[in-house]
């Protein structure tokens, strides 16, 4: 669990990448087809239990991209908002 500190830097980063991106294009972000793909594979074999530990990484590491992605989304649309 972050602890207060890890969460203010986190928020602080956030702040900045935010200020200095384009709203529309980042609320817009997709992965290209061939990205996509891959991590379309690489959760399926994580649900039938046959991710290499490589594979199991690489996973990791889209998914702590994915959840920085939706957390700068977010804070593109509440500045939005504001």
């Amino acid at each position: 669990m972050a602890t207060t500190e890890e969460s203010a830097v986190y928020d602080e980063l956030l702040d900045l990448l935010t200020e200095a991106v384009d709203a529309d294009r980042l609320t817009a972000f997709k992965l290209p087809p061939e990205k996509q793909a891959r991590l379309d594979d690489l959760l399926r074999k994580n649900a039938d239990g046959s991710l290499s530990a490589a594979e199991l990484g690489e996973l990791d590491e889209y998914e702590r991209l994915e959840h920085l992605g939706r957390m700068l989304k977010a804070r593109v649309r509440q500045k939005k908002k504001l």
